[in-house]
């Protein structure tokens, strides 16, 4: 795990340069070292994929789809190893990061199925008007050109995946560049599709550094952006290419909302222990993990105890055990950032029932009571183990204090009332609301995306092959209908 890895140019095999040291967050260990690419390489893959990007929109159906089936099957036969190296360069625990492979085993598998009846052609009879007698439209889509998949560290695989898995599916190239923390798993889709027939120049993995970025997003080749992170750095991409076409999947601030009537003992066991397992599954970095909970007045004394057993019950250690549930994060950065952060809070009133301190890169699961609205962990993305708890009175207050925050990404509410669930539906400003669990609840197959701050389009597969594409019509005249 320690030797130089290359990087994927054009679909082959290179190597810069220069090198870097990939590092595990947990114990500081070199995890693996990788090659750097040029920048005359870097124009070569560019120049290589808008090259391709005919052939490749015509690259029969089957062929597009067997590779991506191909990815699909490699990946369970090599879950474990995948699964630890995610564990060592992003401090994962490892029974987290076989789920990662998992769902990226579904990713590169939903996107073969897709190819395969993706641009069917819908047909529509224009003779609805006499103007249109004997004409019919065809409907399809192709791709808008080369895509820039930039994927953030947390899930270092699986977010990748959702970049090049669609795109290959559309026929659309692309060029990815992994997290400069996490390029290892990354660079191991690279491997994989390298055992493919796809056509040279229609992928490329390029560990570049974040530097050098802004030439690649002004590049005029690469019509399309696909980012993940934050929202700082995706709307200064918007502000540098306004006339591009963008997905961006920003932060967020997720809300799990406990409302009056989900009060049995049973009822409110069961939302602790999601709400404890997902405020602190990924260390805490994941967009769509529970930051914030919302309880009405009547269950929030109950509760609250619940969550608090609930969160210092999580393992905490070395993400290499089966048994650890909290890994460190990313960088000791990271945790110092957290840490500032809940003094913060602390400082300003807010009541510390658990956690709270840090070792390293590593930050304890940590709930906060009577948080000031004002301060930083409530209107920001905390991207750690850090839970926040608050009481309302009603339904109404409760979807309030959702919609209170600059984000809207996903949304959980903690209802059996099928009337209450659509009520939520229409009212939270959010991309998803997910009824009898937490926010951060996701099927890759699923439109995933928010509103406000949390980004703009759509991912799971089906959702970004039509974010890559766009529609042609074809008029056939002299018909018979």
């Amino acid at each position: 795990m320690t030797s130089t890895h290359a990087f994927w140019l054009a679909g082959r095999q290179a190597t810069g340069e220069a090198t870097f040291d990939v590092t595990s967050p947990w114990d500081g260990r070199l995890v693996g070292r990788v090659g750097v690419p040029s920048d005359a390489q870097v124009e070569e893959a560019v120049a290589a994929a808008h090259a391709v990007r005919d052939e490749f929109a015509a690259t029969p159906a089957h062929v597009r789809a067997a590779a991506l089936d191909h990815v699909s099957k490699r990946l369970v036969e090599r879950t474990e190893e995948i699964a630890r190296l995610i564990s060592a360069e992003n401090g994962k625990p490892v029974k987290w990061a076989r789920g990662e492979v998992g769902r990226a085993v579904s990713v590169f598998r939903f996107a073969a199925e897709e190819a395969r009846r993706f641009n069917g052609g819908e047909a529509q009879r224009l003779d609805t008007d006499a103007g249109g007698q004997g004409r019919l439209a065809l409907t399809r889509r192709f791709p808008k050109g080369v895509v820039l998949g930039i994927a953030p560290f947390n899930f270092p695989l699986n977010l990748c995946a959702h970049k090049i898995a669609p795109a290959i599916a559309a026929g659309a190239p692309i060029i990815l560049k992994p997290a400069p923390a996490t390029p290892l798993s990354g660079l191991v889709i690279g491997e994989l599709l390298a055992e493919t027939d796809l056509p040279a120049g229609s992928w490329s993995v390029l560990p570049v550094a974040n530097d050098k970025m802004p030439a690649l997003v002004r590049d005029e080749r690469l019509p399309v952006i696909s980012f993940t992170g934050s929202d700082k750095v995706g709307y200064a991409i918007m502000d540098s290419v306004p006339r591009k076409h963008l997905t961006l999947e920003l932060g967020g601030n997720g809300a799990a909302v406990v409302l009056a009537d989900w009060a049995s003992d049973e009822d409110l066991e069961w939302a602790a222990t999601r709400i404890a397992t997902f405020s602190n599954y990924q260390g805490g970095q994941s967009c769509i993990s529970v930051q914030r909970v919302v309880a009405d007045a009547s269950v929030y004394d109950r509760l609250l105890p619940r969550i608090v057993a609930a969160v210092e019950a999580q393992v905490t250690g070395d993400p290499s055990d089966d048994a650890t549930d909290v890994g460190p994060l990313v960088s000791e950065d990271a945790a110092k950032r957290v840490e500032s952060w809940v003094d913060e809070a602390v400082a300003a009133g807010a009541e510390l029932l658990a956690g709270g301190k840090r070792d390293g890169a590593s930050y304890a699961p940590t709930v906060l009571a009577g948080v000031p609205a004002d301060v930083t962990i409530s209107c920001e993305e905390v991207f750690g183990p850090v839970l926040t708890v608050q009481k309302v009175d009603g339904e109404a207050a409760a979807f309030a204090a959702v919609n209170e925050s600059k984000y809207g990404l996903q949304a959980g509410v903690f209802t059996h009332d099928l009337q209450t669930a659509f009520r939520a539906h229409r009212a939270l400003e959010v991309g998803g609301v997910v009824i009898g669990d937490v926010p951060s609840y996701r099927a890759d197959q699923m439109p995933y995306g928010g509103v406000k701050q949390s980004g703009v389009g759509r991912e799971g597969v089906r959702f970004a092959m039509d974010d890559y594409t766009y529609e042609r019509v074809l008029v056939l005249t002299g018909l018979a209908l």
